[in-house]
């Protein structure tokens, strides 16, 4: 075996363990579209719950609209390009959606239709910007560490990003209580921040050649083919044997590998080395792994379902972020003639800060839980895919079932785990169903879907919220309506929009479960036809 490269660092070397560290930040700067400040903007341009939610939606669709742009360009050029456009597009959006806010509009008018479309730009540019910066640190990672440990280290990067709303909506809280100005000028400036660091420390760390998920069979044939042939093997113990091999042992460099099967004597006729050599490229490229993009991907019916799957679970999670400062803002309004804003807000924060939290932790768990799955049992991660959507299924339920705004915080905590599994799962998913050569690209396609159940999910429960607002002339009414849109009725403001996000799910335990079957019966197939060393004597 040929010895390691010393120019290639090691596993837990500075350099790789800096891109990790240096990653993380970026995710902590890019998972800012989560942190909750709506409420207030609604009520300073006297927008609707249906305006307010597209000048969110403009966000997450800038995220997720941007993806395959930013993934080839990361996996042509590196991170860098796009952690420069991070830093402009973060630094632009909030500080323009801080003018907006700061300028506001006379008590008796409403906004522009100019000055709307201009926020729901610069809204657009601050979720472009922060997956600019989170595709550059997350590639970047997945390349850095090898196969049985990806899933964790992607996972604790993805966690950074679900930290972000915690981290910041904390940072603006000790420092400015109750300033939505500063806090929006906190997150022009924080995300800027982090992605000028990563600008500098994050890239790519190449892998030894024995962790790479890649491998070139064919040399490693031929060597073995040499080797075989260049002894008198009376005594076949003396010949490598590389079938059922562990995978610990330091013939490692075929990886996942039960066995190879070598070519015989080149004494043979001229048909069976051909015959050989075909068999040989057959089994390089199921030892190599999926390389599949570009216009194959999308005729790829696991893509579609893949597609499917993260469009109903993102979706009704994207729904649930974007709207849980009304939702609670909705709950404590029920039955208070003394609505009191700041009070209204500390139940706002507390549902943010539980989210980002979950969301943080439910990313390393699946990373752990996925790794844990593959690496003992043999299992691929996309088992794992039922367990998401379960929890995206009860966190419906529980949510459909609270009256009272101490009590939300418990479907906050499960959507926010459920969230954070589905995007510590995808990428590495991903990975497994289409490659790692083209993963960035990948995932920015796959990316795209999360934009059809997000804008669905979302402008539905805008329009339930504004059907429920009050048309009674009660003082309690106008006091709060006055300070913006509110419904008084409670839950019921929005029951009927999870009763169709909590369908969705359903359906999307059914689809994960197809997606999960379909992988097992395509390993189980290629496993049927695994290669194994073949001994054959050489004609004399």
């Amino acid at each position: 075996m040929a010895p390691p490269n010393p120019a290639v660092p090691g596993l837990l070397s500075v350099p790789r363990i800096t891109t990790l560290l240096a990653s993380l930040l970026v995710a902590v700067g890019s998972g800012t579209n989560y942190v909750s400040y709506s409420p207030q903007l609604a009520a300073r341009l006297n927008i609707t719950h249906t305006q307010l939610n597209i000048v969110g939606l403009a966000a997450n669709v800038g995220v997720y609209s941007s993806g395959p742009f930013w993934g080839r360009i990361v996996d042509v050029r590196g991170p860098r390009i796009p952690l420069g456009f991070s830093f402009v597009f973060l630094s632009l959006g909030y500080t323009g959606i801080r003018h907006f806010y700061d300028a506001g509009v006379p008590a008796d008018s409403t906004l522009s239709n100019l000055n709307l479309g201009l926020l729901i730009a610069c809204s657009f540019m601050t979720g472009a910007g922060g997956n600019a910066g989170f595709t550059g640190a997350v590639n970047s990672t997945a390349k850095s560490f090898p196969d049985k440990a990806r899933a964790t280290t992607t996972g604790l990067v993805l966690s950074g990003f679900g930290l972000s709303a915690f981290f910041f909506s904390t940072l603006a809280h000790m420092l400015f209580p109750g300033d939505t100005s500063s806090f929006l000028l906190l997150l022009a400036g924080g995300t800027a921040l982090t992605t000028v660091i990563g600008f500098f420390l994050v890239r790519a760390i190449p892998l030894a050649a024995a962790e790479t998920e890649h491998v070139d069979f064919a040399a490693v044939a031929a060597e073995a083919e040499a080797t075989l042939f260049s002894h008198d093997h009376d005594d076949p113990s003396e010949v490598p044997l590389l079938a059922g091999a562990p995978a610990d042992a330091e013939e490692e460099y075929v990886p996942d590998a039960r066995g190879i099967e070598l070519s015989p004597p080149r004494s043979l006729s001229t048909g069976r080395e051909s015959h050989s050599r075909s068999r040989s490229r057959s089994k390089h490229d199921a030892l190599e792994g999926p390389n599949i993009h570009g216009r194959a991907l999308w005729l790829n019916p696991d893509f579609w379902l893949l597609f499917v799957i993260l469009s109903m679970l993102s979706g009704t999670g994207l729904m649930y972020i974007n709207n849980v400062g009304s939702m609670s803002q909705a709950l404590f309004a029920k039955g208070n003639p003394t609505y009191d804003e700041v009070e209204a807000s500390r139940w706002q924060a507390t549902q943010v800060s539980t989210i980002s939290l979950m969301n943080f932790s439910g990313r390393i768990l699946i990373g752990l839980i996925s790794d844990n799955i593959k690496n003992r049992y043999g299992m691929p991660r996309s088992y794992s895919l039922v367990i998401v959507s379960t929890l995206f299924f009860l966190s419906q339920l529980l949510a459909a079932q609270i009256g009272d705004v101490a009590g939300l915080w418990k479907a906050s905590a499960l959507v926010g785990l459920a969230y954070g599994t589905i995007f510590g799962l995808f990428p590495t998913v991903c990975i497994e169903f289409f490659g790692l050569s083209h993963f960035s690209e990948n995932w920015g396609f796959l990316s795209l879907s999360p934009m059809v159940g997000g804008n669905l999910f979302s402008i539905a429960f805008g329009r339930n919220l504004d059907a429920h607002e009050p048309r009674e002339s009660t003082a309690a009414a106008v006091a709060v309506r006055a300070a913006a849109h509110q419904c008084l009725e409670g839950r019921s403001c929005y029951v009927a929009t999870l009763g169709l996000t909590g369908t969705t799910c359903f359906a999307a335990i059914l689809l994960s479960a197809l997606a999960a079957w379909r992988e097992r019966r395509k390993l189980m197939a290629a496993g049927a036809v695994r290669p194994r060393v073949v001994w054959e004597d050489s004609e004399n």
